[in-house]
Order: C-alpha cells, then structure tokens, then sequence
C-alpha cells in the first residue's frame, strides 16, 4: 500500500500521515523531513540562500526517490504538486489523499508559524488564499480520495482516510459514513 497526503499548508498532512501509518502498519515518510536530511538545513534557510526553483528541483528528485519504495504513507510538502513531474509521479505511483481545508481553518492553524518559508510575509492570510487558489485544482486533479480535515479531529480524519482505502482495496465502490 503506498499512500501519498497532499494538501495545503497547516492541512494536517504529517499529523494525520503518522496516524495513517501507524493504523495501517507501513512507514511514515515526510518528504519536507528527508529534504531537510539530505541538505542539512532547514527548508527555509535552503529557500533563502537559494530560492524556490532550487529547492523544487530537490523536491522532484527526493519524491521519485520515495516513490519507489514498497509500503508507506508520504506526507508531501504543500507545493509539491506545483510541476507536473511530481503530480504525474505521485498518481502512477500512490493512492494520492487531498487532505482539504479551508483558508480560515488553515489561517487558525498557521497564524503563529515561523517555519513555512512561503508564510513568512506581511499578509499571510493573502498568501494562503493565493496558494489556495493556485493549488486546490492541482490536488483535485491527482486526488484518488479527498477529505475535509477542517472540523474532524485527527484521528477522525485517519479512521475515515482508513475506511475509504479499506473500501477500495476490497474492490467496492461503497462510501463509507463520515463523521463531519
């Protein structure tokens, strides 16, 4: 089983990943941590010295990279789907889950973040409403399963991300309830 979470910033992705793996008994992979790794640095110290096209090239690589391993759930960074390469990698290669929110949940999640290098100017607010304009199409794009992540608990969002993969590995096509 090979799960890959996609979604905006704040929208719950490593969080709800490391549940998902856990409940279903496959490594937790976080694309943004193994970047990190591999650079000894921060992404936002990376994105500063060297700016976005560089750090997207090192994405693109790192994603094919863990793509290719057995079993596992991938929490991908928010922009990951911004190249083609990786939105057509993650598709062939993952059951691909757009874990959805909305800007003012988001916004509530995020407002206090020093970390996201992407978030870290005057109207951050602005910024997520242009990421998710430009974004949301491309998750809806490559999503197998999309999920609201705004009012559910966590585990709530695990148990229903569970149940629809559960569903869909026995061949139905049969929704299961939600808890919204």
């Amino acid at each position: 089983m090979k799960l890959a979470l996609v979604g905006l910033p704040g929208s719950g992705k490593s969080t709800i990943g490391r549940q998902l793996a856990q409940r279903l008994g496959v490594p937790f992979l976080d694309s943004d941590a193994e970047i990190e790794a591999r650079l000894g640095t921060s992404i936002r110290a990376y994105f500063e010295q060297h700016g976005e096209a560089a750090f997207r090239d090192i994405e693109a690589q790192v994603l094919q990279e863990l793509c290719e391993r057995d079993a596992f759930v991938l929490a991908t960074g928010g922009g990951a789907v911004l190249r083609e390469a990786n939105r057509r990698t993650l598709k062939q290669a993952c059951t691909v889950v757009y874990l959805r929110a909305s800007v003012d949940d988001l916004w509530r999640r995020l407002r206090h973040d020093t970390k996201r290098p992407l978030l870290q100017v005057p109207d951050a607010q602005a910024r997520l409403r242009q990421l998710h304009a430009e974004r949301a199409p491309l998750y809806e794009e490559i999503a197998d399963i999309a999920v609201d992540t705004g009012r559910p608990s966590a585990r709530a969002v695990t148990r229903i991300i569970a149940m629809q993969v559960e569903l869909a590995d026995q061949g139905t096509d049969a929704a299961p309830p939600t808890d919204s």
